[in-house]
């Protein structure tokens, strides 16, 4: 690892406690569905090695691992629970150490977000007997004895931690069992866990003091807290700081870990916990900062802070000592040697897209991170470098222009629109999604960089990709809007129409969407905001069933904050037109019975058809003797992630 030459404040020293950290930059503990049978083996290990590799100070694993049998959610936890998971820590705790990172772990019983109806089928326990919107489980009240029993419990996982090798651990509040005795939302009792803040803090202390004797003084211990629950009748920033110092004057742990908000239901997790795509970035640095001015303990902040300028704000304003940066290394591992070698414009952007928690621990457009056994980050030399054609200027084909330039590869792209970016660009118009830009400019800038030959405004004929005399060629022509099915179709607009602008929304527009994607919702909010009465009709239960449930519950808030009618489980038949409206023919998917909606505009979002032409044309010409690869919608209607994958995939076997 380069040494720092700088006096940038990301790449100072910190101690925490007395652990050693080589910068300020850190990965917070998240459940990344890695595990094997709640166990960190090879794929888990694989997956914090390359962030460790990349210059992190310290990653942090086993997001709300669990420290008792009755605290899982049904599987994706680290089982703390038994000794038999202190052989993977070791194994785990030698590779990060091995990389100059420190590795601690978080440990964490769910209470009432634990799930009933798994392994064991143990009953949920919790302070008071208080469904959680979200789990939907309903808890038994817990007694003494459960109360001594759990906390032994969190001893006995930090000391599996200690016997692991890891440098530390951190208990979890929240929505979790420390932080439901803490919140008077989730604690009726009136014994001495509960009624006031000192009361309905003891557990925690009790927790944390258990913890402190189970591994002695020189295991660095810390908590994540809630330093407001920004909720009515829930914890206030007062009662943060409150606990806060009740933990410092009771010397039980090193560090705060800050987080906002509350986790009981997917909107209140993506809007005021894990800021997802209608949050802004960092968003809750202000009351950091508040809960800063009046704690002593160092402070680690990990919300929505994406970008490194951010990062360095935060901590040259004295907001927090640690920095984390856990969606931002997942778009690049190597996010601090960049930082190192003076290529900090080379960051792959985290984007905010959340797909990280649609298919966790997987990056929207890193197609290596979470998949490190099979597909490698580093990209490797081709054995004999050769000339490559890439049609199609949408994400495949950039990612397979990039990968190629990579490889040695003598590359040039061909697109038959006057600008880059394809179904991605047309995306980002939305401005709820106007982030995915990033994705689009980070690859333009490293073609540039690569010096890629890019060619705009040519509809490329086989006799185009033959006079390039290819070894390799990439065909990524993507696919049109899907209307097949639809008798009428003529009447109708596709998302794209109304994304870019080439059609105005009408008095009352009908937008059906056949995807459970973004693109018809976009285009809902945007007519909406433009002054029209909007119905939306969807194949699928509800909004957005492919999404991120931050982008899901974000579309349906708004939806319901603009009063746009929904209609569910409908299949559209037919469009016709009746003097100066449109009538659209749906089936109901479960009885059956047509249902007709009238409408000044019919938009429909049904994915794509593949533009495969020019492939099958390379594919049957006799006098083409190159090699021949189809991607991303050329492929089939997709998302962002299949088609860089995909793209990845094939150019680095190429």
């Amino acid at each position: 690892m380069t040494r720092p030459t700088s006096n940038d404040p990301l790449l100072a020293p910190f101690t925490l406690g007395k652990l050693p950290l080589r910068n300020r930059i850190v990965s917070t503990s998240h459940a990344s569905m890695k595990d094997d049978g709640g166990m960190p083996g090879a794929r888990y290990q694989a997956y914090h090695e390359a962030k460790a590799r990349g210059g992190l100070a310290m990653t942090m694993i086993g997001g709300s691992a669990m420290v008792s049998r009755d605290s899982s959610w049904g599987g994706g936890q680290l089982d703390m629970s038994d000794d038999r998971i202190v052989p993977f820590l070791q194994q785990l705790a030698t590779r990060i150490h091995a990389q100059g990172a420190a590795v601690m772990t978080q440990i964490s019983h769910l209470g009432r977000r634990a799930n009933a109806f798994h392994g064991d089928w143990h009953p949920v326990i919790a302070p008071s007997p208080i469904r959680e919107t979200r789990s939907r489980g309903f808890p038994r009240q817990m007694d003494r004895d459960d109360i001594d029993r759990v906390i032994a419990d969190y001893a006995q996982a930090a000391r599996r931690a200690r016997d692991g090798g890891l440098d530390g651990v951190e208990t979890l509040c929240g929505g979790h069992l420390i932080g439901q005795f803490m919140s008077p939302l989730a604690n009726r009792r009136t014994d001495a866990f509960g009624g006031s803040l000192e009361n309905r803090g003891r557990f925690g202390l009790m927790v944390h003091e258990a913890i402190r004797k189970a591994v002695g003084d020189d295991m660095t211990v810390g908590i994540r807290l809630v330093i407001d629950e920004g909720t009515e009748g829930g914890l206030t920033a007062e009662d943060g700081i409150a606990l806060a110092q009740m933990f410092e004057r009771e010397g039980l742990v090193d560090f705060f870990d800050a987080i906002y908000g509350r986790m009981d239901s997917d909107l209140l997790l993506s809007q005021d916990n894990m800021p997802g795509l209608f949050q802004p970035d960092a968003p809750y640095l202000a009351s950091v900062a508040r809960f800063r001015a009046e704690t002593t303990l160092p402070l680690l902040h990990a919300g929505g802070i994406r970008d490194t300028a951010t990062a360095r704000h935060a901590l040259r304003e004295g907001i927090v000592d640690l920095v984390g940066m856990t969606r931002a290394h997942l778009a690049d591992p190597h996010l601090v040697q960049h930082l190192l070698d003076g290529t900090e414009e080379r960051i792959r952007p985290c984007v905010g897209a959340s797909y990280c928690l649609y298919k966790k621990a997987t990056c929207i457009h890193n197609a290596a991170t979470g998949n490190e056994l099979d597909i490698p980050h580093e990209i490797a030399p081709a054995d004999t470098p050769g000339r490559v054609v890439v049609v199609g200027g949408g994400i495949a084909g950039l990612e397979a222009a990039r990968v190629s330039a990579l490889r040695g590869h003598d590359v040039v792209l061909l697109e038959a629109a006057a600008q880059l970016g394809g179904q991605l660009a047309l995306a980002a118009r939305a401005p709820e999604r106007a982030n995915l830009v990033g994705i689009l400019d980070w690859r333009l800038a490293e073609l540039t960089r690569l010096g890629v030959e890019l060619r705009t405004n040519i509809l490329a004929e086989p006799s185009d990709i033959l006079s390039e005399n290819p070894d390799t060629v990439f065909v990524a022509t993507g696919g049109m809007p899907d209307f097949d099915d639809i008798e009428g179709a003529e009447f109708c607009h596709s998302t794209w129409d109304m994304l870019s602008g080439t059609v105005r929304p009408a008095a009352r527009v009908l937008i059906h969407d056949g995807t459970g994607r973004a693109p018809a919702p976009s285009c809902a909010l945007f007519a909406s905001k433009a002054g029209s009465e909007v119905i939306f009709t969807t194949s699928d239960g509800l909004i957005g069933q492919e999404m991120p449930y931050q982008d899901n519950t974000g579309y349906r808030k708004h939806f319901a904050k603009q009063d746009i009618r929904v209609m569910a489980d409908l299949d559209l038949t037919r469009v016709t037109r009746n003097g100066g409206t449109l009538t659209a023919r749906f089936t109901h998917c479960f009885s059956g019975k047509a249902v007709d909606i009238e409408a000044d505009q019919v938009v429909i979002e049904q994915g794509t058809q593949p533009l495969d032409g020019l492939y099958h044309a390379l594919k049957g010409s006799e006098t083409f003797n190159a090699r021949l690869h189809r991607l991303g919608d050329a492929v089939a209607s997709r998302d962002i992630h299949a088609a860089i994958r995909e793209a990845y995939v094939t150019a680095m076997r190429t």
